[in-house]
C-alpha cells in the first residue's frame, strides 16, 4: 500500500478532472490522493526509522503528503460553484513532482562515475 504510484495516479486525475471542470471529481480524486500519500509516507518514514529506508524517499513522500493536504483544504473552502483556487491547483503539480525527483535521480544514475571495487591481493605461490 505504500506505493507512490497510487497517490501520483490520484492527483493526476484531480489535475485532469479540474481541467475538464469535473471539480466534485477532482475533489475526490485529491482526497484518495491524501489517503494513498499518508500511507506512502507512513512507509518511507518507517522504512528509514528501521535502517533500511532512504532519507529522499522519506522526506519526498512526507513533502508530497504536505502539498496535497494543503491543497484539499483549500479546495474544500472555496466556495461552492466558484473557481478552484490556483493555490489548489499548484500544490497538485508540485506534488507530482515531488514524487517525479526519485524517478530523476534514477534516470540519471548511469552518469555519476562510481569507483571501480579494489582487486583482492593473493599472496604469491612459491613455485617447486
Amino acid at each position: 500500500m505504500g506505493s507512490r504510484l497510487l497517490p501520483l495516479a490520484f492527483a493526476l486525475a484531480a489535475l485532469v478532472a479540474g481541467l475538464t471542470s469535473h471539480d466534485r471529481l477532482a475533489s475526490y480524486a485529491v482526497l484518495l490522493a491524501v489517503v494513498g500519500a499518508g500511507a506512502a509516507a507512513f512507509v518511507g518514514v518507517g522504512g528509514l526509522l528501521e535502517g533500511h529506508g532512504s532519507v529522499a524517499h522519506a522526506v519526498t513522500t512526507v513533502l508530497a503528503l504536505v502539498l496535497l493536504l494543503a491543497g484539499s483544504v483549500v479546495r474544500a473552502s472555496a466556495p461552492v460553484g466558484g473557481h478552484v483556487p490556483t493555490l489548489a491547483v499548484s500544490t497538485l503539480v508540485l506534488a507530482a513532482l515531488v514524487y517525479a525527483v526519485p524517478l530523476v535521480g534514477w534516470v540519471l544514475e548511469p552518469l555519476v562515475p562510481r569507483a571501480k571495487p579494489a582487486r583482492e591481493m593473493r599472496p604469491a605461490v612459491p613455485s617447486s
